[in-house]
């Protein structure tokens, strides 16, 4: 996991929310420790390759990450 890099663990989360959220936690844990090592206060996330790119899709997935302490921004 030490050699994760911030744009894979994203893919990561991508690819496990395509899949029915499988194994959600466990990226979203990688996530946050590559967050902590590199020191980013923020992951951004496209909405266009959420597979709930409206608002309130988007605000549940904020909801749920900060819960697991994770900050959630989306792109423009």
């Amino acid at each position: 996991m030490s050699d994760l890099t911030l744009n894979e663990a994203i893919d990561n989360i991508y690819v496990s929310i395509k899949n029915d959220n499988e194994d959600l936690d466990t990226q979203v844990a990688a996530l946050k420790a590559v967050m902590k090592r590199d020191g980013v206060k923020e992951a951004v996330f496209e909405p266009g390759k959420l597979a709930q790119s409206n608002r309130q899709g988007r605000k549940i997935m904020q909801s749920y990450f900060k819960k697991k302490g994770v900050a959630v921004s989306f792109s423009a």
